[in-house]
């Protein structure tokens, strides 16, 4: 089976926003905002731990986790950790790791772990001359003391169905990979509407401590 040459869509925002606008995927998406100073902080008021990243960006370059604990704040960025006294502070020191870049901010998510570390899942779904296909479904577990899983991190690639026994249940495997590769069809059809063209997707899934799956992001040139 050939692959068909692919659309590139970099805009983290804009696939977020497509996969929003459908009402079965939007529960699955963690609140997602552009980042700005107002929006860092409500969120971090609301949800005391947040994610931002690189709207245009891959292999967790400049993924940083950020913090709020009581009046501390804190971020973690790779295996380096700060805090500070004041929100002010926080921003300021955020602003000099972005230069400049966009950004977007999303609820931080407790994932599952495997040996305390956390693991999050890449489907890859390819189309063919045959219709779209299925490459790989596959679980990444971060290095000790990281929070991104890229392998490029010193991530542990696992087989999805041992990354879910490990971290859940043997008896969640098969319906966690059923419902990954319905929510992975349905996020295709919706890109690819939108998007026509597109002809390669790397989706980025979680799956929480409940058991409850979140699609972070869908690349378009999927490693």
């Amino acid at each position: 089976m050939v692959e068909l040459h692919s659309r590139q869509l970099a805009s983290k925002w804009a696939k977020t926003n497509a996969l929003l606008s459908h009402p079965e995927l939007a529960p699955h998406i963690p609140p997602t905002e552009r980042y700005s100073g107002a929006s860092l902080k409500s969120m971090l008021d609301k949800y005391g731990t947040v994610v931002i990243k690189p709207i245009v960006g891959a292999g967790g370059h400049g993924v940083i986790k950020v913090l709020k604990s009581g009046g501390l704040y804190s971020y973690v960025y790779y295996s380096a950790r700060r805090s500070f006294g004041s929100f002010h502070a926080l921003k300021a020191s955020l602003d000099k790791l972005r230069k400049g870049k966009s950004y977007l901010i999303q609820k931080g998510i407790e994932l599952a772990k495997v040996n305390g570390r956390p693991i999050d899942y890449r489907v890859k779904y390819v189309k063919t001359g045959d219709g779209w296909r299925y490459r790989a479904i596959v679980g990444r577990i971060a290095r000790q003391g990281l929070f991104v899983t890229n392998l490029c991190r010193g991530g542990t690639l696992v087989k999805g169905a041992e990354g879910i026994r490990r971290s859940l249940s043997p008896s969640q495997v098969y319906p966690k990979k059923r419902e990954m590769r319905r929510l992975t069809e349905t996020a295709t059809q919706v890109l690819e509407q939108r998007y026509p063209g597109i002809g390669q997707l790397g989706f980025d899934y979680g799956i929480d401590k409940s058991g409850k799956i979140w699609i972070f992001e869908v690349n378009t040139r999927p490693q």
